[in-house]
Formats: structure tokens, C-alpha cells, sequence
């Protein structure tokens, strides 16, 4: 098993979003956000260093619009998407609509913290 180096805390949530480099037109979902950053679970998937619009919809229908950058993507064909973790990983780049909603879907509930 790897370790995860990282000391960015992540939030498991799973958002529907739209994503694409000229437009957002491919659909996905996200596995888990952070405030930097956020990860596509999907079948299709671009290369690292690649700018991505990245739409999501908030449980309350707010939308989130943001870019950002792949930082490493693994390729899983759509049958096995369910049992092995396929999709891309984004850091955040800029907020084009709704921050401060998206960094509230990134805090840890209360009940967590006990």
C-alpha cells in the first residue's frame, strides 16, 4: 500500500461536474476535493500539464466554475471505473464562479473533528 505523502486534508464527496480544455462538455464526477485541488473520476482523461474549465454542481444546484491543471491522470477503461480508481488529478488554478461555496464543500464536519 502506498502512503500518502500529502498533508492536504481531502473531503470525500462526489459531485457530478462537467469538464473540457475548450468548453465543459464531458461528464464525471469527483471522488474527493481539497481546497488546492480536486479529482475526476472518469473513463476519459487528458495529459498531464493540461488546462481543464471545470464545472461542478453543489448539492444545493450552486455551479462552481473553475480552472485547473491536470497533475497526473490514469486511464481505466469504463467496465472497471467502479473498482479501480480511474480519472485525473487537478490543482486548482483560479475560481471563475463560486469560491466560497466550493471551500465550504472542503471543510470537515464538525463530527468528525471528535
Amino acid at each position: 500500500m502506498v502512503s500518502d505523502k500529502r498533508n492536504i486534508h481531502r473531503q470525500r464527496k462526489r459531485l457530478q461536474l462537467r469538464f473540457g480544455v475548450a468548453e465543459a462538455n464531458r461528464i464525471g464526477f469527483t471522488d474527493d476535493i481539497s481546497p488546492t485541488g480536486l479529482f475526476i473520476k472518469s473513463a476519459i482523461v487528458q495529459n498531464p500539464q493540461t488546462l481543464l474549465k471545470v464545472e461542478l454542481t453543489a448539492p444545493d444546484g450552486e455551479l462552481i466554475v473553475l480552472t485547473g491543471r491536470v497533475m497526473w491522470a490514469k486511464k481505466v477503461p469504463p467496465n472497471l471505473l467502479c473498482r479501480i480508481k480511474g480519472g485525473m488529478g487537478i490543482r486548482i488554478i483560479e475560481f471563475q464562479r463560486g469560491e466560497d461555496r466550493y471551500r465550504s464543500l472542503c471543510l470537515v464536519p464538525a463530527a468528525t473533528l471528535v
